[in-house]
C-alpha cells in the first residue's frame, strides 16, 4: 500500500543549506508544540508561522499543507522506532529471546513516548488523512519486516505459520496497544501492557492448530 497522492504530503523543497535546515527544524518544532496543545485539525498554518517566527511564505516554501508537516513529524518518529528495532533484533539468539525482545520493545516504546504529547497528536492526525494513514501502515510493515528477517534463521523448516501476515498484524497491534496505553491512566496502562506481553509470549510464534 502506498499513498494515493504522495507528492501532496512531502517536502515542496528539501532543505540543503544550514540556514534552510534550521528553518525546517523551527517549523517542525513549532508544529509539534501546537499539535501537542490542540491537535492536528486545529493547527493553522498562519499560527504555525507565528510560533516558528518564520514568514508564512517560507513555511509554504517547504510544506504545501499540514499533511506534509505531519508526514515529516511521523517520519521522525518512524525512523527512531525502526532504528531501535534494528538495534534490538540484531542480537537475536533464539525464538524465545526474540519474544522477550519484543516485550522489551513494548516497554521502551511506551516509556519513550508516554511523555511526548506531540507523538500522540501526530498519530491521531493520521486518522484524518488517508495518505498519511497509508504511510503509517508502511512504517508498521517495515518494523514487521525487520523482525521477520532477524528471526528467520531460527524458524523450524516445518513451521506452518504465515509469518509475513502474522508479523504485520502484530506490528500494527503493538503500535495501537501502546498508543492506547499512553492515553490511559499510568497504573492501568502498565497492567494492560503486562497482559498484552503475556498474549504475545503465548501466541506470536505459536503454531496454528491442525
Amino acid at each position: 500500500m502506498t499513498p494515493d497522492n504522495p507528492d501532496r504530503i512531502t517536502f515542496r523543497k528539501r532543505p540543503q543549506q544550514e540556514r534552510s535546515i534550521q528553518r525546517v527544524d523551527a517549523i517542525l518544532s513549532a508544529a509539534a508544540t501546537l499539535i501537542a496543545e490542540k491537535g492536528v485539525s486545529a493547527m493553522k498554518m498562519t499560527e504555525l508561522a507565528v510560533v516558528a517566527a518564520i514568514p508564512i511564505g517560507s513555511v509554504y516554501q517547504y510544506f504545501p499543507d499540514k499533511g506534509a508537516i505531519v508526514r515529516a513529524l511521523l517520519d521522525r518518529h518512524a525512523k527512531l522506532i525502526q532504528e531501535k528495532v534494528e538495534e534490538a533484533f540484531s542480537s537475536v539468539t533464539s525464538l524465545d529471546h526474540a519474544i522477550e525482545l519484543v516485550c522489551g520493545m513494548i516497554d521502551w516504546y511506551y516509556s519513550e513516548f508516554r511523555g511526548d504529547p506531540a507523538y500522540l497528536g501526530v498519530w491521531l492526525g493520521t486518522d484524518i488523512d488517508k495518505d498519511i494513514l497509508q504511510l503509517n501502515i508502511l512504517h508498521s510493515n517495515r518494523v514487521a519486516e525487520i523482525f521477520l528477517t532477524c528471526i528467520q534463521p531460527f524458524l523450524p523448516a516445518e513451521s506452518r505459520i504465515d509469518l509475513k501476515a502474522r508479523t504485520q498484524l502484530f506490528s500494527h497491534l503493538i503500535g495501537a496497544s501502546v498508543r492506547f496505553a499512553i492515553m490511559s491512566d499510568e497504573g492501568m496502562a502498565k497492567r494492560m501492557l503486562g497482559e498484552w506481553k503475556q498474549v504475545i509470549r503465548t501466541t506470536l510464534l505459536a503454531e496454528p492448530a491442525l
